[in-house]
């Protein structure tokens, strides 16, 4: 069992604000202090925002770091949470989509967290499914411009399911952070 001596010493890559991950000139996420017009812009900029962080909490990582279950009991690890938001994005479009909603990518439940195992074709095929399950709920929803439309069998409207989508992700990013910070000590938002 691990001692508090242990564990990896905090640090960031920032040099401007250490509580950031990186500098702002470094930072993918837009960071020029003008916000997006409109409710859908606004949405739309805090899900792919949360979608980055959640990504750069992964960066430099072997398999094996994103495979960590750094908090035991929980099976949770990085590239868990990869999975299971490929998952999830796939489980809205059941929601909204008519007919039978798609086949679970990874099996019955919790199997997105069991099977994270540290091989390297897991973690690609991750990565893969993820940005294709983001991008085909993206454009099932591009589709109404109007977030007062209600979609699917549960009269969903399309302002809750991004609201929805927002939440999961920053939620998870707040487990990606401190699984990252357990892993190699790095530290910020």
């Amino acid at each position: 069992m691990a001692r508090v001596t242990d564990q990896p010493q905090r640090w960031s890559q920032a040099t401007v604000y250490p509580d950031m991950w990186a500098d702002p000139d470094k930072d993918p996420r837009d960071n020029t202090g003008v916000s997006p017009d409109g409710e859908l812009a606004t949405l739309q900029d805090y899900l792919k925002n949360y979608r980055l962080t959640l990504l750069m909490k992964c960066e430099g990582l072997n398999a094996e770091q994103l495979a960590r279950r750094s908090v035991p009991p929980s099976t949770m690890s990085l590239l868990g949470l990869l999975r299971h938001l490929a998952e999830v994005e796939r489980d809205w479009r059941g929601w909204i989509l008519p007919g039978d909603p798609p086949p679970k990518l990874y099996g019955a439940r919790d199997a997105d967290f069991d099977g994270a195992v540290a091989e390297e074709a897991v973690v690609e095929a991750a990565y893969a499914d993820l940005a294709r399950e983001q991008a085909a709920t993206d454009a099932v929803l591009a589709e109404y411009a109007d977030l007062g439309v209600r979609l699917g069998k549960d009269a969903i409207a399309v302002r809750e399911l991004l609201v929805h989508r927002i939440e999961e992700y920053a939620r998870h990013c707040g487990h990606a952070d401190l699984l990252r910070e357990c892993i190699d000590g790095r530290v910020g938002q």
